[in-house]
């Protein structure tokens, strides 16, 4: 991101990004930035100005129904034609993360009854 200009999360709701973005630069004309999905622009990007006297803009980013599937994907805002990572945020969906968390609740069921018996045998060899 280059010094002289921030994009601020306020919210994601029904499917659209929102952020402020703010430049310093005082002749600065709208931002063109694009979301990305794996290196590939997707969605439509709206660009409306909030405060001409402080260069500010809201940016809101149509996240396409089409790319939310199983599985955790990441989406980045990036200035056009540059590599300059403004923001990113990830939708996480579908049953493989519920698998993944019953497994990680079994690993500290079975890790808690490890301590529970390492403990009982601790305090039956001191009090024995």
């Amino acid at each position: 991101m280059s010094v002289s200009s921030t994009l601020t999360k306020k919210r994601i709701a029904n499917g659209i990004y929102e952020g402020i973005y703010t430049s310093a630069n005082s002749t600065a004309t709208a931002p063109e930035v694009n979301l990305t999905l794996l290196g590939q622009p997707v969605g439509e990007v709206i660009v409306d100005q909030i405060d001409e006297k402080n260069n500010s803009w809201l940016i809101r980013c149509k996240i396409p129904a089409d790319t939310i599937s199983d599985g955790v994907h990441s989406f980045l805002i990036c200035e056009q034609g540059g590599n300059d990572v403004l923001d990113r945020f990830s939708i996480i969906a579908g049953e493989p993360l519920d698998d993944d968390l019953r497994n990680e609740i079994n690993l500290l069921r079975e890790e808690l009854d490890m301590l529970k018996r390492a403990f009982r045998r601790h305090c039956v060899e001191t009090l024995g």
